[in-house]
């Protein structure tokens, strides 16, 4: 996790001392707090620590995710700060008391505001387990009401001895994954959720004759659909590979890119001649782009030196083009990223499509495409499945990596001769069979990050 810590341990010893000694008994350890969402309480777990070296650090967690709070404060109020996702959390401490308002920026017309109470510490949920021959685990077909297109849930049991939490999961789509969910169940009654300073996800189920799950899904304070899922072993979504495209004949030259600075920018730009491409189509807003961003930044970290160039072109929230830096710049504090990101303009999908210019749609963030040395486009992936998938995680590192290797290995002198050469400022041709699919029907509502 990189970001900085404030706090100093002297800042610290000050403004301990200043605690009643019910104030800091109520700060440190590990407690169950709760956001106020429509759908009812929304858990997660926040641990307060005392670093001789580091000062006071927090983290979040869900289930077996731990997330370190970039940027924590103690003053009158506990403050952490998530500055990659312009999100905080402000809690009293006085009185013995936890309690204050989680607070996201999501561009200049909004700003969601979400009370967060210190709720015991007991289980996430207070539902008894059954048997476990009763648990929602394994995999199932998922349909959610607004959306035209499948998804895939995947539930697990836990046995950690004193866990708070007896299940986890996550739900797979096209357009990404939903992350780390932990919660609990009693066997008829599932509830899961997730908070990452970004996300806010609340899931009910309930568990009918025959093993089928029918549930209400709440995304932070202002979405609400509900769900089903029927258990399904072979359950699978269309594969990311096809279902977008390049736009043949498209030019690197005509995406409308600006860097860090605000200066105009080019994929064209003479520093990237003649290498291969790994370009990162996200939002620093999204916590799948944020997954994803630390993939990227591993692959150039370990490629770069064999010529691989990663570029990362990013469609921020806010008209604002200062606050919109600022954000990517986070992202880059957040992932220790050395590779080069342009930013795009809107996270508007229409938007975004009309300023890219180079696939048929942008359809979800993150998109990465991957060229060769001879401006040739191998593959454009749709979506991002993270690690909170598993084995569809793992599975979908070694496609990008055999990939990659495929496009730095050395072009045959008659394979250079029989093709001609692509000049990269002019046109990226697509060829590779892993494009050749016929994109799949529009959806009106995006899963992971942009259904908050």
């Amino acid at each position: 996790m990189h970001g900085t810590v404030r706090s100093t341990l002297s800042v610290l010893v000050v403004a301990v001392a200043a605690c009643s000694e019910a104030d800091e008994h109520a700060m440190f350890g590990s407690h169950r707090m709760a956001l106020r969402c429509p759908g009812g309480e929304l858990p997660f777990r926040l641990t307060v620590e005392a670093d001789a070296d580091q000062g006071l650090r927090a983290f979040v967690g869900n289930g077996s995710e731990r997330i370190e709070v970039p940027d924590v404060e103690l003053g009158a109020q506990l403050v952490l700060r998530f500055p990659h996702y312009d999100s905080e959390v402000r809690l009293d401490v006085d009185g013995g008391r936890l309690s204050g308002t989680w607070t996201k920026r999501r561009g200049s017309k909004k700003t969601t505001r979400m009370a967060v109470t210190r709720g015991g510490d007991g289980p996430r949920f207070d539902l008894q387990a059954a048997g476990a021959d009763l648990w929602p685990q394994g995999r199932y077909s998922v349909r959610f009401a607004k959306s035209a297109d499948p998804a895939v849930g995947e539930f697990r049991r836990v046995d950690a001895a004193g866990a708070a939490w007896n299940c986890e999961g996550t739900f797979l789509t096209t357009l990404g994954d939903y992350r780390y969910l932990a919660g609990n169940t009693d066997g008829r009654t599932m509830k899961l959720s997730c908070f990452d300073g970004a996300h806010a996800f609340l899931f009910h189920a309930t568990r009918e004759p025959g093993g089928a799950l029918r549930g209400d899904f709440w995304s932070s304070d202002s979405w609400h659909e509900t769900w089903t899922a029927t258990p399904d072993p072979d359950a699978a979504l269309d594969d990311g590979w096809g279902l977008t495209r390049w736009r043949e004949g498209a030019a690197l030259d005509d995406a409308a890119l600006r860097d860090l600075d605000g200066a105009p920018a080019s994929l064209a730009a003479p520093r990237f001649a003649g290498k291969p491409m790994v370009i990162e189509v996200f939002g620093s807003w999204c916590p799948n782009c944020h997954d994803h961003g630390a993939y990227m930044a591993e692959l150039h970290a370990r490629y770069a030196e064999r010529g691989l160039q990663v570029v990362g072109v990013a469609f921020e929230h806010d008209e604002d083009f200062a606050r919109s830096a600022r954000q990517v710049r986070a992202f880059v504090d957040r992932h220790g990223a050395t590779f080069p990101i342009l930013i795009g303009g809107l996270s508007d999908k229409a938007a975004a499509t009309a300023s890219l210019s180079l696939l048929d749609r942008v359809r979800s963030f993150p998109t990465t495409i991957f060229a060769d040395r001879r401006g040739q486009v191998r593959g454009v992936y749709q979506g991002w499945s993270g690690p909170a998938t598993g084995e569809a995680h793992a599975r979908l590192r070694r496609r990008f990596e055999a990939l990659v290797e495929e496009l730095l290995a050395p072009i045959p002198a008659d394979t250079e001769s029989a093709r001609g050469r692509c000049p990269r400022r002019r046109m990226l041709r697509c060829g590779h069979p892993w494009t050749s699919r016929s994109p799949s029907s529009a959806t009106s509502r995006t899963a992971g990050c942009s259904a908050t």
